[in-house]
């Protein structure tokens, strides 16, 4: 099953427990595939290493970097031929619904309002990082 996950969950399942970061296990253990872009691994590298998430996480400087080893040795990277203007109030998250068409995802996992107020788009759900994994331990 591929999916795509916001910045926002790669960022909570690294550094805290929880839903995002069973999301991660996922990946890690090859039951999910995460589909990325260019666009977005920058996007990840950036926030991952921004000066508020390491004033927050000095602790754990190992986990950041091997979450970026993980996602570059577990994602598929692809570019989007297509591009869309579909999130008004935040158009920089347009970049996880072309990779997700790019990509034939079924499902966007967020934390953000704005990709979550869609729904859906082009039948790619998006959900909760708890939505997704309760459809995904229903269908296991």
């Amino acid at each position: 099953m591929n999916i795509v996950l916001d910045t926002n969950v790669i960022v909570s399942g690294t550094f805290w427990s929880g839903a995002s970061f069973r999301i991660l296990k996922l990946v890690d253990e090859e039951k999910i595939t995460l589909i990325i872009s260019p666009a977005i691994l920058e996007e990840y590298d950036e926030i991952i290493h921004s000066e508020e998430i390491l004033e927050k996480t000095t602790l754990f400087q190992q986990a950041r970097i091997y979450t970026l080893q993980k996602i570059l040795t577990r994602a598929i990277m692809i570019e989007p031929l297509e591009k869309v203007n579909v999130v008004k109030d935040d158009p920089d998250d347009d970049k996880f619904l072309e990779v997700a068409i790019a990509g034939d995802v079924k499902f966007i996992i967020s934390q953000d309002k704005h990709l979550l107020n869609l729904g859906c788009f082009r039948k790619i759900s998006i959900l909760s990082p708890e939505e997704f994994l309760n459809f995904f331990e229903s269908k296991s």
